[in-house]
């Protein structure tokens, strides 16, 4: 699918007015970046940022019978009730920053209490073991891509148009760094990292393991082999809220390494998607900055994070917001009197 053009006219109707403003040209450097891809994600030169949302899409891996985390996966259930109940780094940066915080069941193993902030999406109870046999079939991919677009549709008819995208499943670094390797071509021991904090002997088992997975299935090469090979529920679903994003108008500030390997998905079915995207922190899984350096884009933040959740996208967030209002809200050099620059 082709990436349509941005719209020229609408950028230079913005750059002029950020000529205008009593700056320096060129001088809120990223920030005018940002300003710009507000602009074209809506569709005009006066973007407003509505009713964001921190959304964090949660599933289980059944590779984790393998020891590729040091945590078990039970953890997974329990961190999403610790989410809806305000205890984790995401809802406390969300509550700082003003998001609203929604957690997506899309294939946690085990039943989950009903919350107001977390919403059943569930395709099925975590996925297949991808070391004996597919994670997914073909059938659970797409109707969890489906799932994570009508959700974004979803928010959109509510008023939100950005999002700060997250995901909680123990062991999703797994799942992330074969996509990785196999669909942008970043070499396994480079992909693999410690995830949620295994140490050396725990690394050696976790590479072995995803070699082996990797082997089972040389020719899963497109988007969506891969992603039925290997990916998780949260992954597909994400996948599918960032296709939504073209047609929805909306922003997304992306997290780490199991965010970009959704994105990465996304990216290959659509292209477009990367317009709407914004890259919010490089993660300390070597195998993010390799995926970043890929797809020649440059995040936002690199705080050494490796949490996941959607923290360091929600910790991008006041840039984008400093964006909008720097474009709406500072006076120009006419309104305020101030002189121009008299000499080029």
């Amino acid at each position: 699918m082709a990436r349509p053009p941005a719209d020229a006219a609408l950028a230079r109707e913005v750059q002029d007015r950020l000529d205008h403003l009593t700056k320096p040209p060129g001088s809120l450097g990223t920030l005018e970046s940002l300003a710009h891809r507000l602009a074209q994600v809506q569709g005009t030169s006066r973007p407003r940022l509505r009713a964001p949302h921190a959304v964090v899409f949660a599933g289980d891996h059944g590779a984790t019978a393998h020891g590729i985390s040091p945590y078990p996966s039970a953890v997974t259930a329990q961190m999403v009730a610790n989410f809806v109940a305000g205890g984790a780094a995401i809802a406390v940066f969300a509550r700082t920053f003003g998001l609203e915080l929604l957690v997506v069941d899309a294939g946690v193993a085990s039943p989950l209490e009903p919350h107001p902030r977390l919403r059943d999406a569930k395709v099925r109870a975590g996925t297949r073991d991808f070391v004996t046999g597919p994670a997914l079939t073909r059938a659970e991919c797409e109707l969890a891509l489906a799932r994570g677009a009508a959700l974004v549709e979803d928010l959109a008819r509510g008023g939100c148009n950005a999002l700060v995208l997250g995901e909680m499943g123990i062991g999703n670094t797994a799942a992330s760094a074969l996509l990785v390797h196999r669909l942008a071509g970043v070499p396994l021991e480079v992909a693999v990292g410690r995830g949620a904090g295994l140490d050396d002997v725990g690394l050696a088992r976790k590479r072995e393991v995803l070699a082996r997975a990797a082997a089972r299935a040389p020719d899963a090469r497109t988007p969506l082999d891969a992603l039925a090979e290997f990916g998780g529920l949260e992954i597909a679903m994400l996948a599918g809220a960032l296709l939504a994003l073209p047609r929805t108008r909306t922003l997304a500030l992306l997290d780490g390494y199991v965010v970009g390997a959704a994105a990465l998905v996304a990216l290959q079915l659509d292209p477009a998607v990367a317009d709407a995207c914004v890259w919010g922190h490089v993660s300390a899984e070597p195998g993010h900055r390799a995926l970043l350096d890929t797809l020649g884009v440059r995040p936002l933040l690199d705080l050494g994070l490796r949490l996941g959740e959607g923290s360091g996208a929600a910790l991008a967030w006041p840039l984008v917001l400093a964006a909008e209002r720097m474009l709406n809200e500072m006076a120009t050099f006419e309104s305020a009197g101030v002189s121009g620059r008299t000499v080029s």
